[in-house]
């Protein structure tokens, strides 16, 4: 899910929403001394190298503070695993023809568990794409090489004009885009928490200009953000104990969106539709649909999850 607020509402496959991205702190991984050199191979006409191997003291320089000028693809992997090495491999010859677009950035999640534990890695091979020093999107698993293209491809598409750019590119003296005030008003009073009158700003550019996507989007995800504020984490087992409480159900799927867990936010609301009619599926129905609205139409849970919905209804 994009920044409320930016200016495209492109978002790469397997993106997670602001405010789960929040939860994966990385700050413990800086201030950390850094090696003398680069840990990867030499750099190419970008200025930058392709390929690095990174540990946890070389990962503030190579992964926060390079990931300010292009996206820095994390490779979590251990040499135990045939399928880890296999991705490896594959995003390696990925990152050669990139020329510098992109970092590959190898993390041996047996020597540096820290990444790992910093990333909530759950399974291996992990890929996690970081653009300005936060998390984006993520991969898990094995994965093709036309998957592989097009994740990458979104994730250039999704950072292109907010990252500073590889050392070596060329500069062009470019008058910046005016910031639009409505924007900027919308997101000052996010960032003073200030749900009610970030969402009214955002409501006030849709009503002005109901096309306006990057509006619409930044609007979903403000809502789902003042949702998730203060959510009673017992909400999920509360739900599980009343299948039958469609409101218990529909909190439960928005603790469990928060906590990194589409899938089973997804289920649970998909399980309810199966087991409710009339109103009660209406709700439940509408509340999936909101959800599915802050991913990507293309990302695979998503499009997994509307399939089982379907089956569902019909």
């Amino acid at each position: 899910m994009t920044r409320p607020g930016s200016r495209s509402s492109a978002r790469p496959p397997a993106a997670v929403p602001a405010s789960i991205a929040g939860a994966v702190d990385l700050s413990g991984l800086k201030d950390r001394p850094a090696p003398p050199a680069a840990a990867g191979g030499d750099e190419d006409a970008s200025g930058l190298p392709p390929i690095v191997d990174v540990t946890t003291a070389s990962f503030e320089a190579e992964v926060l503070r390079r990931s300010s000028q292009v996206p820095v693809i994390v490779d979590l992997g251990s040499a135990r695993s045939p399928q880890s090495v296999a991705l490896t491999r594959q995003l390696g010859q990925l990152a050669l023809e990139a020329g510098g677009r992109w970092v590959h950035a190898r993390v041996d999640v047996d020597s540096n568990p820290q990444i790992a534990q910093a990333f909530g890695v759950q399974a291996i091979p992990t890929v996690v794409a970081v653009a300005g020093g936060q998390p984006l999107a993520d991969l898990q698993g094995a994965q093709s090489e036309e998957q592989l293209r097009k994740w990458l491809e979104a994730i250039e598409q999704a950072t292109a004009g907010k990252l500073t750019g590889p050392p070596g590119a060329a500069s062009v003296e470019e008058e910046p885009e005016p910031e639009d005030p409505r924007l900027v008003a919308a997101e000052e009073a996010l960032g003073e928490g200030d749900f009610d009158a970030a969402i009214a700003q955002y409501q006030a550019i849709i009503d002005a200009e109901p096309a306006n996507s990057d509006a619409k989007s930044a609007l979903r995800q403000v809502k789902f953000l003042a949702r998730v504020q203060n959510v009673d984490e017992s909400a999920v087992a509360k739900a599980d104990a009343a299948p039958g409480d469609v409101a218990a159900q529909i909190e439960a799927s928005d603790v469990e969106l928060s906590q990194q867990k589409p899938e089973a936010a997804f289920a649970r609301l998909i399980d309810g539709v199966k087991r409710t009619a009339g109103d009660e599926r209406t709700q439940l129905r509408t509340r999936l649909l909101e959800l599915f609205e802050l991913f990507d139409p293309a990302d695979p849970v998503v499009v997994a999850a509307r399939r089982k919905l379907a089956s569902a209804l019909y």
